[in-house]
Formats: structure tokens, C-alpha cells, sequence
């Protein structure tokens, strides 16, 4: 029920979530800008001669502040999770998922774009209709509260539906997106997010 529960309500945010995207990188003008600078990919530097649009500042403004709550939530696991492989699952995601913070909010820095406050998605209009996969302040507080196996279950199911929804926010920048390092970078997200959505189904299930 729980995990139900979780798909359904992360999909309706998703749906509005994406759907903002959608609007911001096709409404009116691209406002695609040619960046200088040199930097390597993955450094956070954008590359030389690059261009980025609506799309990959709205990707990288929305994955922000859903990588911090994934190292939050990361970051529980070690004085509460029961499960070695838990454990060791939430640190892999806290070892990805901090640099890639770092790296986007240096695109954003350098396409002057303003970068998500701590407190986002809440201080920011795009993200006032949710974004995909999110857990609620609820939800991190009965995850918070949990220990033992329980925390293990709850953090499986949570952080399921969390890479779902980045997944989905990924792909949109895939598809929508002009930055070569950014569409690298969502590129990454799909595929090691759903190498590990299929391991924590698999954890969860023998359970």
C-alpha cells in the first residue's frame, strides 16, 4: 500500500512537473546562448563554444534541489538502515549525486540563471507545482523517525519513486535540451538511476 501510494501521488506531480518543462523550453523565444569558457565535462565549467536554452537552466534548476533531498535521504541510512546493501546503495547515491550538484550549479553560475536556494522547490514559481518523485516533508519525517528493517522498506519505496521521477525529468532534458553536457548528464541519471531502481526493487521484494 505504501509503495502504491507513492507511485500515484508522484506521478501526478510529475505530470505537472513535466509539463512546466515542457512550456518553459517551448514557449516563445528558445533563448538558446552561445557560453564562453573553457572546462571539461563534468567540471561545472561549460564547454567552449556550447550552447544552452530554457530547457537544459530549467533541468538543472529542477535536479538540484531533487539530488539534495536524495543525499538527505542517502545520508539517514547510516545510523538507521539494517541492511548492509542498504547501506552501501545510499552511499553510492550520496558519492553520485553531491558532485552533480556541484557541476549544475556552476552551468547555472555561468548561464546567469539563478541556482535553487536550499529551500527549493518552494522558493522557486517553476517548481511551485512539484517536481517528479519528491517525497513530501511527511513523508522525510516518518523516514526520519523509522529504523531497523522498517526504515529499510520505507527507504527502498521512497527512493524508487525518487529515481522515477528524475528519470523523467532526464529524459525531458534529452529531449528537449541543447547543452551537449547537460544531455550528458541526464544521460548518466537514466542509466544509473534505473541500474539502481532495479536493484532496490529487488532488495524490496525479498522482503
Amino acid at each position: 500500500m505504501f509503495t502504491r501510494t507513492l507511485v500515484r501521488r508522484t506521478a501526478l506531480a510529475g505530470a505537472t512537473a513535466v509539463a512546466a518543462l515542457a512550456l518553459a523550453a517551448c514557449g516563445g523565444t528558445d533563448h538558446s546562448t552561445t557560453h564562453p569558457g573553457t572546462g571539461s565535462a563534468g567540471s561545472g565549467s561549460p564547454s567552449a563554444g556550447a550552447s544552452f536554452g530554457d530547457a537544459d537552466a530549467m533541468f538543472a534548476q529542477m535536479m538540484i534541489p531533487h539530488h539534495r533531498q536524495a543525499v538527505e535521504m542517502a545520508a539517514l541510512a547510516e545510523g538507521r538502515a539494517a541492511d548492509p546493501e542498504v547501506k552501501k546503495l545510499a552511499e553510492q547515491i550520496r558519492a553520485a549525486q553531491a558532485p552533480e550538484i556541484a557541476t549544475m550549479t556552476g552551468w547555472l553560475a555561468a548561464w546567469g540563471r539563478p541556482v535553487p536556494s536550499a529551500s527549493a522547490g518552494h522558493g522557486m514559481p517553476e517548481m511551485d507545482h512539484g517536481m517528479p518523485g519528491m517525497m513530501s516533508a511527511a513523508d522525510m519525517a516518518k523516514l526520519t523517525a523509522s529504523s531497523g528493517a522498517d526504515f529499510d522498506r520505507q527507504f527502498l519505496a521512497m527512493m524508487i519513486a525518487h529515481h522515477e521521477g528524475a528519470i523523467r525529468m532526464a529524459e525531458d532534458e534529452l529531449a528537449r535540451g541543447a547543452d551537449p553536457e547537460a544531455r550528458a548528464l541526464a544521460q548518466r541519471i537514466v542509466d544509473t538511476q534505473r541500474a539502481e531502481i532495479d536493484a532496490m526493487r529487488k532488495r524490496l521484494d525479498r522482503r
